[in-house]
């Protein structure tokens, strides 16, 4: 019952021709992985890049970059900061560690006073 999203962290206007149409209308977005289950939060290190085209709604890939989309992608990379990957347990984590620890307790408990 886990969920994975990614998150955009940064979005940059290109001004390379899209190989598509020709136009001068691109956009580059970075995305960070955000997973998240009823246990936990976790933002892992992974980016995931995606190039679009504004005017056609075209997503290029990397096969059908130029040599100019290619450095500028690259220039981009370099620039861009990621969040810190992080583990944040959530309400539900404590309450079962809580419960198990007050079952243990329980038990031992009886275990001592010979009720088992």
């Amino acid at each position: 019952m886990s969920t994975t999203d990614y998150r955009i962290i940064k979005e940059a206007p290109l001004t390379n021709n899209c190989p598509e149409c020709f136009n001068q209308d691109l956009t580059l977005t970075f995305s960070q992985k955000h997973l998240q289950t009823p246990l936990f939060h976790k933002v892992t290190s992974e980016l995931r890049r995606e190039l679009k085209c504004n005017t056609c709604h075209t997503i290029l890939y990397p096969i059908t970059w130029t040599e100019d989309i290619e450095r500028t992608v690259a220039y981009y990379e370099k620039a861009v900061q990621p969040g810190k990957s992080a583990l944040r347990l959530r309400p539900l984590f404590y309450i079962l560690i809580l419960l198990g620890i007050l079952l243990i307790a329980g038990v031992l408990y009886l275990k001592l006073e010979g009720l088992i």
